[in-house]
């Protein structure tokens, strides 16, 4: 299977959606290589990034999943790099 390493940058807006967002990370987590979350407490907004490796499918999947969510944006940028990972 190919995977892809990707950087999705999250900005969270409505404090209220945090548990949903971190119970979908929870969902991929094992494609998860790290994320860092830093509050932006100036603008009441938290900013959280997450570095996967994983296919092309399950990056686009987080990522929309994460982005259909009200007070939530996410955007996603991709390395050019493309591996095998054993199944």
């Amino acid at each position: 299977m190919e995977t892809r390493v990707a950087i999705i940058g999250i900005i969270v807006e409505d404090p209220e959606q945090v548990g949903e967002v971190n119970a979908i990370l929870h969902e991929f987590g094992s494609y998860i290589i790290g994320r860092m979350g830093i509050p932006y407490r100036q603008r009441g907004i938290n900013i959280i990034s997450v570095a996967v490796d994983a296919p092309q499918e399950i990056i686009s999947s987080l990522s929309g999943r994460l982005g259909r969510l009200d007070g939530i944006s996410a955007k996603t940028v991709y390395s050019d790099i493309r591996t095998q990972r054993p199944q």
